[in-house]
Parts: C-alpha cells; sequence; structure tokens
C-alpha cells in the first residue's frame, strides 16, 4: 500500500522476550530513514525497554506491564490511560497475540497494519485495518520486514543500532583489560527448560574453547535460579574455571557480547544479541526450528542443528517444537563449529 502521506505518528507494538524485539531494530530504523520527521513511539516490555532505551530511531516508549493472574487487567488499564489523549498516522502490530491486538485496539489510527489471518490465530488479525498479504511462514526477522515491504519502503541496509553510553564502553573496557586471551561468552541458559543444553556438556565444551582454541570463558546469562544453577554446575565440572558473570543488567550482558570474539548460546535472546552487533555465535538448537528463529542473515553455518532428526533431514520453516532435540546437540558439533568460526569470522588480533 501506499500512505497518502507522510505520517507524523508512528507506533510500533512489540511488548515480548529480548529475542522477539531485536528483529523490530532494522524495521524501526528503516521507518527513520523513510519518514526522518516522524516521531516514533513503540509500545515495549520494561526488560527489553532496559536493553532499547536509548535506540537512536525511536522517540518514546510506552512501557507495558505485565502482571499474572487476576491481575493481568491492570497492564491493559495503564497503557490504556496513557493512550487516552494520544493519535497517530500509523500502527504496526509486529506481534500477533492477542494481547498485542487489545492493545493496538486502543491506539487510534487509521492505518493499523498486522499479520494475515492465518499468521495471526488468537484473533490479533481482528484489531488491525490492513494485513499483509498471506504467504508462507519465514524466518520471523523476514516477516517483520515484511510490513516495510508492504508499505514500499527499503529495508536496506539492515540495521539495528544497539549503541552504548560512553560510562558503559569505559565499563566494558574495563572488564576485558583484566582478561588475558580472547573471550568466549558462554550463554548458559534461556526461560524454556526445553531449550536449554547440559552442563557436562556445556563443561567438555569450555575446556575445549581454553585448551584448544586458547579462549578466556565467560558464563554470562540472567539472575534466575535456573540460570545460577548451570552456571555453578558448569564451575564445579569444568577443569579450567570459566569466569562468571551472570547478572541482571541487560545492558552490561549486551556489553560483554559485544567485547567477545565468540559467543556459544542456545536458542535465546543473547543469541540474537550477538548477531545484531556481528558477533560470531554458535546457536545450540534442538528444540525450536532455527529456520524459523536462527541467527539472521549470518553465522548460519555455525549453528548446530539438534533439530534435524538425522544429518542432513530437509524440513520446512515451522513454530513445532521438537522435545528432546537438545540430546542431539553433541560436544564433537560444537567443537566442529567453533573451528568453523575461527576459519571463517574469529579475528583474535584485532
Amino acid at each position: 500500500m501506499r500512505l497518502a502521506e507522510p505520517p507524523r505518528e508512528i507506533a510500533v507494538v512489540r511488548m515480548s522476550a529480548l529475542g522477539d524485539v531485536i528483529p523490530v531494530l532494522p524495521v524501526v530504523n528503516a521507518l527513520k530513514r523513510t519518514y526522518p520527521e516522524a516521531r516514533i513511539t513503540w509500545v515495549i516490555q520494561p526488560l527489553p525497554y532496559r536493553l532499547v532505551h536509548n535506540h537512536a530511531a525511536i522517540d518514546e516508549f510506552l512501557i507495558f506491564r505485565r502482571y499474572r493472574g487476576w491481575s493481568a487487567w491492570r497492564g491493559f488499564t495503564e497503557i490504556a490511560r496513557s493512550l487516552r489523549a494520544r493519535r497517530y498516522d500509523l500502527v504496526l502490530d509486529l506481534q500477533t497475540a492477542f494481547k498485542a491486538g487489545l492493545v493496538t485496539g486502543m491506539l487510534r489510527a487509521p492505518v493499523k497494519i498486522g499479520m494475515d489471518r492465518a499468521r495471526a490465530p488468537e484473533l490479533n488479525w481482528w484489531f488491525n485495518t490492513h494485513h499483509l498479504p498471506p504467504r508462507p511462514m519465514a524466518h520471523f526477522q523476514d516477516e517483520y520486514l515484511e510490513y516495510l515491504e508492504y508499505l514500499g519502503i527499503d529495508p536496506h541496509p539492515l540495521e539495528w543500532g544497539l549503541r552504548f553510553t560512553p560510562a558503559e564502553e569505559e565499563a566494558q573496557r574495563e572488564f576485558f583489560a583484566g582478561i588475558d586471551g580472547p573471550v568466549c561468552a558462554v550463554v548458559v541458559g534461556t526461560s524454556w527448560p526445553e531449550k536449554n543444553w547440559f552442563p557436562e556438556r556445556y563443561a567438555q565444551v569450555v575446556d575445549a574453547l581454553a585448551l584448544d582454541f586458547g579462549f578466556r570463558c565467560v558464563l554470562v546469562g540472567g539472575p534466575s535460579a535456573a540460570e545460577r544453577r548451570m552456571a555453578d554446575e558448569i564451575k564445579a565440572r569444568a577443569g579450567v574455571p570459566p569466569i562468571d558473570a551472570l547478572g541482571d543488567d541487560v545492558r552490561r550482558l549486551a556489553y560483554l557480547l559485544a567485547g567477545s570474539k565468540l559467543v556459544v548460546s542456545p536458542d535465546t535472546g543473547p543469541l540474537h544479541m550477538a548477531r545484531a552487533m556481528d558477533v560470531p555465535v554458535v546457536g545450540l538448537y534442538g528444540y525450536t526450528n532455527p529456520k524459523r528463529c536462527g541467527p539472521y542473515g549470518k553465522y548460519q553455518d555455525l549453528v548446530v542443528d539438534g533439530y534435524a532428526l538425522y544429518p542432513g533431514e530437509e524440513y520446512p520453516v515451522s513454530q513445532e517444537y521438537r522435545p528432546g532435540g537438545m540430546e542431539r546437540v553433541t560436544v564433537e558439533g560444537v567443537l566442529e563449529k567453533v573451528e568453523l568460526a575461527m576459519e571463517r569470522y574469529v579475528r583474535v588480533g584485532g
């Protein structure tokens, strides 16, 4: 479609987890390049907001707070109050969930673009005035870029635009200055137990990274009890103790990833953060489909594909989960991808 005139007020709705908001960044950058005078507002949840709060393309964030149980309505009433006097020219509903549809319905705008019905099964489509043409399921980054195509906007060059403050850059320098040798960041877990790998295998990889490739391994992740247990068990099993850098500061996590020469990670937000900052990442996939949610456009050759039921299996892009798939992610397979990363991407002396 072609808009009658350039929009002055644009709202973007994507309120989910870290890994889900990373692909929003090329979209908002392209919108800002195309409509430099437009004011862009992003409806977002608190944790991803902490990561992107200073993004250059976003003029305002509206925080949607998610509450549990019967208190869930509070998040919607809070956002409704903040939207009461606002008007937008264009809304992009980048999330197919029903809750995103409810928020989109509160936004006053003549044009609200969402997914087609087949790809928005939770009645999300009902809240939008325009819908993307039906297409087969694709990588989620490609689906986000469809919104730009629908508007006739060139998404290239793809830019994520994560940036650090001077204080964060100084903290990053201080952290890495205390480490002798190149760093491999190892992401210890996700919020989905089915996507997690195994501490005994991580420990073997950590030792090989140190002894065979000369890396200092740094364990990174969030503050959850599950991640804490995973990190403690990895340290207990590893012959070469890794550095423990778990914490609850997502900005610190980002600059630790950015300063690393290599990242090893299951399918979780930090993997996509590493890709967005162009850090080589070995992806551990078994439960989720890497064709749907693997690193986008680069480092796909570093994916350890436990999602495939057997080597060389041809499977379609889908949201099907494969329980037990992380069992097929082997230590040998990970180290093969580390070696490939060293050949193709990692510059230790740089």
